[in-house]
């Protein structure tokens, strides 16, 4: 059975009154939304990257962000893309398997720091169900 992923640029053309412009951004940026009406993407990114940055500024917008987030809404931005991304069910498959991030990343077609961001923001329990997947994988 085919796992099924998120799709941005589904929901981005879902959205009709956003739009979404490729322009150079300034070095380290990969895109920047007004929060409401517009995105900006860097055009030199790979396709992963370009899935994951829309995917991000996205959920800024979700989120209500509309002027230069705060740490705390970087996070929230951060955490809410990440778990769109990856769904438990993906993560606990490929953490079953998986020798190192980058192929687990590869995987579930996401960069190395959106996987970062999934695990970081796990909930104690699903964080402790991880590490009980892994001492059974190596046990």
């Amino acid at each position: 059975m085919a796992r099924k992923h998120y799709h941005p640029w589904r929901e981005l053309r879902s959205r009709e009154h956003l739009e979404l412009t490729w322009a150079d951004l300034p070095p380290g940026v990969r895109g920047l939304t007004d929060g409401s009406s517009a995105i900006w993407m860097e055009p030199r990114q790979l396709q992963v990257e370009r899935r994951c940055t829309l995917s991000h500024e996205l959920a800024h917008i979700d989120l209500g962000h509309t002027t230069k987030p705060t740490v705390a809404e970087e996070n929230a931005t951060r955490r809410l893309a990440a778990q769109k991304l990856i769904t438990w069910d993906a993560l606990v498959d490929v953490f079953k398997w998986a020798h190192n991030a980058h192929e687990a990343a590869d995987e579930l077609w996401v960069t190395p720091e959106v996987l970062e961001d999934r695990l970081r923001f796990l909930h104690p329990n699903e964080r402790a169900l991880l590490a009980l997947i892994g001492a059974a994988r190596h046990g």
